[in-house]
Parts: structure tokens; C-alpha cells; sequence
């Protein structure tokens, strides 16, 4: 292991804080944590763009080595379930907030926050399905568990050019569904039919005011805008279907009503990927490597260095990012 290795860290000051790469020696990890990992990739999510522009409430405590995503190789560990050399990997689980995380080129984490990485997944693969990933297949299996059956009514999901949307897409429509892409950016049409959408809906059609019940249109949806849209979304959603939500970035707030839910049997499923428990984690990835088409996967993303993480952060926060972005902890 190198020492002193090098890691994104931020940095508590008067103004807030600051970050920056530095170096930092083994002696300086968490010595709790039971799996010494070498890092090969990591990922840039909506919510690392937050913590490294300090644009959201993201970092718990200071100082703190950024990235909520990690994939590499066990170098030690003292937990029994873990050996050195194995392959794994670890999403959310206080990564990047309360727990140093994977914005580093070795880190030492929790046992119970890593998992396997699954066969035929390589480390970048993992990287490339990351949080958003996860978080979209964790959105399609509480729509499956919640009786939703591919059908002739589509699946809506919104944001579907991000990086929950763009796999969402994919992984509903390798599944059976007839997803359809609600998006802004009407350029992306062939890009998200490519993914498998049956359809394209533009955005302002879904964030537009709209009655507590409308006419019935989508067997479920995978929400991640919030706000008006998850509301218009929910109340179109016929007899039976469920919208399984995750996000906010068109706002945290709700203005419905229980109409959907007590006159149309509709289901409103809450995901959040941050402390799902582990054994939901191994399923979720099992399901992942088993559904995920990887040549897809690679079309959907690009691996970009650590040096550059600044102004992807930007990229991504004003929407000029499509799909995902890997980080190559060693660039």
C-alpha cells in the first residue's frame, strides 16, 4: 500500500469549507473499520456534486474524504466475511457524509457496508451502475414486489436522462416493461430509445399544475423529480400500479390528495438507497449483474479522472450530463 496515498478531502473553515486533494498515510483511517480496501473506481452522482460545490447539506462531520461510491480489492480485513483479494464494493451507507469515502486511492470500511462485487461485473462495470444504479433497480423491485407486471401500459420514469432515469429505463425495459422517458431534453430521444423507451414525454407535460386525479395513463412510474411532477404522476397512474420515488430535484415538497390511493388502490413506494440493509443489497446486485445489458451500461457512461471532478460536478448539477460518470481514483 502506498503511503502517503492520495485522497479528495474536505476541509471545515469560517466560510464553511473547502475541498482539495491531499495526502494521507494509512495511519490516518478509520481504524474501526474492518476491510482495508485499495480502490480502483468510485462514480459522480447528483448528491457528490452537492458536497463538492457545497451547494446541499451533504458532509455529517470534518474532516471528510468525499465520494459516496466505491469499487476495488480487499488488501486486509479482520472480518471473516471478507478475505484480501476479493472484489467488492459499497454504495451509500454513510459514505462520503458520517464515513470517510471512496474519492480516495485506499480506504478502510465497514464490513457490513461493503458487498461482493457480482460475476460478471468488473470494478469499473460496478462503478458504472454505482448509487444511481442501485437506486434504479431498487425503484423496479419495490414496483415488482408491489404486483406491477409488464403490460400494454407503460412505466413512466422521470429525469430519464440522469443517472437513475437513464438505468431505470434500461433495467425496466430488459425486464419486460414499456418504459417511457419523461425528459427535458428532447435531443436525447435516440439516446433513451436506445435504452429501451417505448415513448418520450416532455418534461413541462408532467411539471405542468394538474388535477388530484386524472385520467388513468401509466401502469406505475419511477419518480425522481418530486414536486409537481410525482404528483401528476401519481395521480395518472391506473388501478392497481404503484410510483416508486427517490428523488427531489424538482422539488420536496407534495400537493396531492388520497384520491389515487383509497379510489384507485394507487401506491406511493419510497426508496432510499443510502441504508438499505444488506441482505436487500446482495439481492439488488444479484439482479443487477443478472438484468443489466453491460454493452448498454458502457454506451451510458464515460470514466473520467479524479483531477476532473470539479467541473463534472458542475456539469451535473446544471444538467449537462447524461447517463453516468465513473471516476478513476487513480487519474
Amino acid at each position: 500500500m502506498k503511503d502517503p496515498f492520495l485522497a479528495l478531502v474536505a476541509q471545515q473553515n469560517e466560510k464553511g469549507y473547502s475541498v482539495a486533494a491531499e495526502e494521507l498515510h494509512p495511519s490516518d483511517l478509520n481504524r474501526d473499520a474492518e476491510v482495508l480496501v485499495e480502490i480502483a473506481y468510485s462514480s459522480l452522482n447528483y448528491k457528490d456534486a452537492l458536497a463538492l460545490t457545497a451547494k446541499g447539506k451533504i458532509i455529517r462531520r470534518f474532516p471528510m474524504v468525499l465520494g459516496i461510491d466505491l469499487a476495488g480489492t480487499v488488501l486486509e480485513s479482520s472480518s471473516d466475511e471478507f478475505k484480501p483479494g476479493q472484489r467488492v464494493l459499497a454504495v451509500g451507507q454513510g459514505l462520503g457524509e458520517t464515513e470517510w469515502g471512496g474519492y480516495a486511492q485506499f480506504q478502510r470500511v465497514r464490513a457490513n457496508a461493503l458487498v461482493r462485487i457480482p460475476d460478471p461485473l468488473s470494478a469499473e462495470e460496478a462503478m458504472r451502475v454505482g448509487t444511481a444504479g442501485f437506486t434504479a433497480m431498487l425503484c423496479v423491485l419495490a414496483l415488482e414486489r408491489n404486483h406491477v407486471e409488464p403490460s400494454d401500459r407503460e412505466i413512466v420514469v422521470t429525469g430519464a436522462a440522469g443517472g437513475v432515469g437513464s438505468i431505470a429505463v434500461h433495467l425496466l425495459a430488459r425486464r419486460g416493461f414499456k418504459p417511457a422517458a419523461s425528459t427535458g431534453r428532447v435531443q436525447l430521444e435516440e439516446y433513451l430509445r436506445s435504452l429501451g423507451a417505448t415513448s418520450i414525454v416532455p418534461r413541462d407535460e408532467l411539471a405542468k399544475k394538474g388535477g388530484a386525479m386524472q385520467s388513468e395513463r401509466w401502469a406505475g412510474g419511477v419518480d425522481t423529480v418530486g414536486g409537481q411532477t410525482l404528483a401528476n404522476v401519481f395521480a395518472q397512474t391506473a388501478y392497481g400500479g404503484a410510483v416508486a420515488c427517490c428523488g427531489m430535484a424538482g422539488g420536496h415538497e407534495l400537493d396531492t390528495t388520497v384520491w389515487p390511493l383509497i379510489l384507485r388502490n394507487v401506491s406511493l413506494l419510497g426508496v432510499c438507497s443510502i441504508n438499505t440493509p444488506k441482505p436487500q443489497r446482495i439481492e439488488a446486485w444479484s439482479e443487477i449483474a443478472r438484468t443489466v445489458d453491460r454493452d448498454i451500461l458502457g454506451a451510458i457512461s464515460r470514466t473520467e479522472p479524479l483531477s476532473k471532478i470539479a467541473e463534472l460536478a458542475e456539469d451535473i448539477l446544471s444538467g449537462r450530463v447524461r447517463g453516468r460518470v465513473v471516476i478513476d481514483v487513480n487519474g
